[in-house]
């Protein structure tokens, strides 16, 4: 877990938190260059309780390429 998952799930109740890690193992962030998937969660973040298919600037551990990363819930 990272840093911020960590000092979150420690600061809220348990079906809390594994709520937390459930919900952001199911979405997903897909690589713009090469549709590389992996959850939220692998990535080191958190998306509880959200909507909408917000995108984030990252570099791919996949092609290796920064670009824009789609987050979506399948």
């Amino acid at each position: 877990m990272s840093v911020v998952q960590r000092l979150i799930a420690s600061m809220a109740p348990r079906a809390w938190a594994r709520s937390m890690e459930q919900e952001s193992r199911a979405w997903k962030v897909r690589c713009g260059q090469c549709s590389f998937e992996r959850s939220v969660w692998e990535w080191g973040g958190i998306r509880w309780k959200a909507a909408g298919k917000p995108r984030r600037r990252l570099t791919c551990p996949q092609c290796g390429k920064t670009g824009w990363h789609t987050v979506h819930r399948p």
